[in-house]
């Protein structure tokens, strides 16, 4: 069992906390490594390491920054393996799901390494007689990064740090304390890739020191992926003084399919959307809205393919679905497939008393599927952050996109139809920030940005692509005029008269 520390100034530090948080392996139950609860004066530390080293990384010209970016995708794709491995024994992803984690980290950086271009200002020759207009954009300080663990890759060190660094920011992550080895061993690489001592720094800490990152001074701004309630939380209160958020929050999606679509092709699009990663993922696919037409032969079609799934130790290279991340959380997700029969919903694939020969203590859910759930079943409304898949039928297209619109999420959204009058009408009109036509998980890749809405999403600026750019940067508009010899000669003072 390893004991963790922290990263702070280039250093690894043991803590000297008292308090410890376990690391499970989610596969077998045991205990594979302790977290540190910093101390708040340790979290200070850390948040003083970025200040520090700050002036001179924002100095650094921006090509020679990314260059730092390119060894780091290099080392991520040299141990890919490597970060697979850990990131699926810590969190209990497949080993696809957990290589598909480390391969977006891989993804973000190399959108970093576009920033010199995207950082590239405007300018106006004349704008006003003799005056020249210059726009600049500019980094702004130390950031705050606070991570959920169900990516321990991709978010941290593939939507956060790559795009804070590269524009010249500091930035100290609080790593998600189920699952902070992956973010640690990148950050290894970093230092490998030559990042100076302070540009990043890793803590783990519970919520109350992590409270610091809304007040403290040296911090410019937080990006944060987790609950809505949480995330609402840090919105308000890192807005209050005075810094810039990015909250990405909870969701419920919904797929709305149409009696048009290719039933086998769909039920295999949600399957994979509604329970790859366990279906520990913002972007999951919980919520099928199904015309009634070809809602038997959809739901037949669903049961028998989930029941194909293999469910396995995460690092099994055959392995379909692995095991939640904690038996807390296999708990919680249990209590809601309860909370489902309660309410009257249809349980017609119970993945509760899933066992994995030679695992028994692992933390494993099979799919589960429930039909016939209306829209005022809370098992519905609600993230269960699970395995979990629940049935809506409607009459119509507009009956169900009336439903999905109905939600207080809107992360994302789908639907699967061969019509295209539909497909427009839904891309028009649908809630969800990130659409699919025919697509189940309709994540953009890195030039875009990941544009949750509503209760998904606090905040104004989303995190990648030019939203992310934008976020870690703020605007220098620099006007500018010089005189020849005659006009500093004169003694009149000019003024602008509104005219151009």
């Amino acid at each position: 069992m390893k004991t963790l520390q922290f990263f702070s100034g280039g250093n690894w530090i043991s803590s000297k906390t008292e308090k410890y948080m376990d690391v499970y392996n989610p596969s077998t139950g045991e205990i594979i490594a302790k977290a540190p609860c910093c101390t708040e004066d340790e979290v200070k530390h850390a948040i003083e390491s970025a200040k520090k080293a700050y002036p001179a990384w924002s100095a650094t010209p921006a090509l020679k920054r990314v260059q730092i970016l390119y060894r780091v995708r290099d080392l991520i794709m040299e141990h890919l393996d490597e970060l697979t491995a850990l990131c699926a024994t810590e969190n209990g992803k497949s080993w696809g799901d957990a290589q598909g984690d480390v391969l977006k980290a891989k993804e973000g950086t190399e959108q970093a390494i576009n920033a010199p271009n995207l950082l590239m200002g405007e300018n106006l020759m004349d704008a006003s007689s003799g005056v020249d207009t210059a726009l600049y954009r500019e980094s702004l300080g130390v950031f705050a990064g606070i991570v959920p663990f169900n990516f321990p890759a991709m978010i941290p060190m593939g939507w956060m740090a790559p795009m804070c660094i590269a524009t010249g920011n500091t930035i100290v992550i609080k790593a998600a304390s189920p699952t902070p080895m992956t973010c640690m061993r990148i950050a290894e690489l970093y230092q490998e890739a030559g990042l100076p001592d302070g540009v990043l720094n890793i803590v783990t800490c519970s919520r109350n020191e992590a409270e610091l990152f809304m007040k403290h001074r040296d911090i410019k701004g937080i990006s944060f992926v987790g609950s809505t309630s949480v995330g609402l939380h840090i919105y308000k209160e890192a807005a209050a003084n005075g810094k810039r958020v990015q909250a990405l929050c909870e969701a419920k999606n919904h797929a709305l399919v149409l009696e048009d679509a290719p039933i086998e092709r769909t039920a295999a699009g949600i399957i994979n959307a509604a329970f790859g990663c366990a279906g520990e993922r913002c972007m999951a696919l919980p919520v099928v809205v199904v015309q009634e037409s070809i809602a038997d032969q959809l739901v037949a079609s669903l049961v028998k393919k989930a029941k194909a799934l293999k469910v396995g130790e995460s690092v099994g290279r055959d392995t379909d679905i692995g095991p939640v991340v904690t038996a807390s959380h296999k708990q919680f997700v249990s209590n809601w497939i309860e909370t489902g029969i309660a309410e009257g919903a249809e349980l017609i694939l119970d993945g509760r008393n899933c066992t994995v020969p030679g695992f028994e203590n692992g933390f494993f859910m099979g799919p589960t599927i429930f039909d016939h759930v209306t829209s005022e079943m809370t098992v519905g409304i609600q993230e269960i952050f699970g395995p979990v898949l629940c049935i809506k039928r409607v009459k119509d297209f507009e009956e169900g996109l009336a439903l999905m619109n109905g939600s207080p999420f809107a992360n994302g959204s789908v639907i699967f139809t061969q019509n295209g009058y539909y497909a427009r009408e839904f891309q028009k009109r649908t809630h969800g920030g990130m659409v699919g036509v025919n697509v189940g998980i309709p994540v953009p890749v890195g030039m875009f940005p990941f544009s949750g809405h509503k209760n998904s999403f606090f905040g104004d600026l989303h995190c990648l692509g030019k939203d992310g750019l934008r976020f870690y940067t703020e605007s220098k508009c620099v006007t500018t005029r010089w005189f020849d010899e005659e006009e500093m000669k004169r003694e009149k003072v000019d003024s602008w008269d509104g005219t151009i």
